[in-house]
């Protein structure tokens, strides 16, 4: 079989860009590129959508508005994929490989596997959350354990697969698009920046929106004392389209933000979800990209920045450690905002940003969609020789 084109499901949970739903587009399109056909699964709950080109074809399952707790919430989610999934749709689709790059889609892939509709379910994992519902918690083991063939995204998630699952998982890689990131400005950036009010130095961009593991609220603080060096610096944060409930960390955040007296709207900046250009373009407009994150499958976004020509500012732990050294990025104790803002200072220097950029470049030609998706379908035909 190794010769033979593949016909590939891969599933996703939301057609919102977080960094799974972003791995999921570009390994479709690097598939596609190797000749196989690649069909992408999404839930869709406002019908608007994937905001950036879709490559092969793109089954939007539709998702109802749900006002109620996070565990009906899942349970409904799962429910429809396998409502859209099982009604002969699988019948007259039939594919070689069923993959699930979350909790979700796991979860409903198993389903269908029991009932004999499929015969295997492939599930990344990109990391294991620390839920407090025990349903929450059943349901990312399910969706793990159960997998015929389980892949993660770096080394450190690797080693806690194998520790709190016993489970062996096919290390693979995230990539980066450098087409999408290394473009020149070409003018209609000083639009976005009247849009979004962007008219401060420096300007700081983080992406991922305001979360627990985003560790927003100590970088929130970091800021605020770069304001009493450089009060026109600004801080925009993007994103925030995530299926579980913040509202309580959120509002801390801004009673936080108040407290501080760092001003929503001209210090801070919070446009939201972006469209892929725009996101794009702001790449371009901002001095540097601050993420000291807490917990991350990887920090997809992080490649983005760097082949974008951002310096970065990033925590001091792996899974970042795995792929930064300390000369293409500053890294920090992510626990403590007196070391956050003494690297948001240092990262705002010209020379200290151009040694990071210059020093980081590199990484982006080790992080390939291509070298991703080729390493995915040697184990795709592994898995395959096996089942037959």
């Amino acid at each position: 079989m190794q010769n033979q084109p593949l016909r590939i499901a891969l599933f996703t949970y939301s057609t919102k860009l977080r960094g799974s739903v972003v791995h999921t587009l570009e390994l479709a399109s690097a598939l596609a590129k190797m000749g196989h056909s690649v069909s992408l699964y999404a839930l869709d709950k406002d019908g608007s959508g994937f905001s950036r080109p879709v490559t092969g074809m793109a089954y939007l399952v539709p998702s109802q508005p749900v006002i109620t707790d996070i565990d009906h919430l899942i349970r409904l989610r799962i429910q429809e994929f396998i409502d859209y999934l099982g009604q002969g749709h699988l019948q007259s689709h039939p594919y070689d490989c069923y993959h699930a790059q979350d909790c979700i889609s796991a979860n409903a892939l198993a389903e269908l596997r029991s009932q004999g509709l499929i015969p295997h379910l492939i599930r990344t994992v990109h990391h294991i959350e620390a839920f407090n519902s025990q349903y929450l918690r059943d349901c990312q083991d399910r969706s793990i354990q159960s997998a015929d063939l389980c892949f993660c995204v770096s080394d450190y998630w690797q080693k806690e697969l194998a520790h709190q699952y016993k489970i062996e998982a096919m290390r693979v890689i995230n990539g980066v698009n450098s087409d999408r990131f290394m473009l020149k400005p070409d003018g209609s950036e000083a639009t976005l920046k009247q849009t979004l009010h962007l008219t401060g130095s420096p300007i700081y961009l983080s992406v991922g929106g305001i979360e627990p593991r985003k560790n927003s609220l100590n970088l929130l603080r970091a800021f605020a004392s770069i304001l009493k060096v450089h009060p026109t610096a600004q801080w925009v944060i993007v994103g925030g389209a995530t299926l579980f409930d913040y509202k309580s960390y959120r509002e801390d955040f801004f009673a936080l933000a108040q407290a501080l007296g760092v001003v929503v709207g001209e210090s801070l900046i919070l446009p939201g979800v972006l469209s892929d250009t725009h996101l794009t373009m702001l790449y371009r407009i901002a001095n540097a990209f601050v993420f000291p994150s807490l917990k991350e499958g990887w920090g997809l976004v992080i490649l983005e920045a760097i082949a974008a020509g951002l310096p970065i500012l990033t925590s001091n732990q792996p899974p970042f450690t795995e792929f930064l050294t300390d000369n293409q990025a500053l890294m920090v104790d992510p626990h403590s905002p007196t070391a956050i803002a003494q690297a948001m200072l240092a990262i705002s220097q010209p020379e200290r940003a151009r040694m990071l950029v210059r020093n980081s470049q590199p990484i982006c030609e080790q992080y390939t969609w291509e070298r991703s998706a080729t390493m995915h379908v040697e184990h795709y035909y592994k898995l395959l020789e096996r089942h037959h």
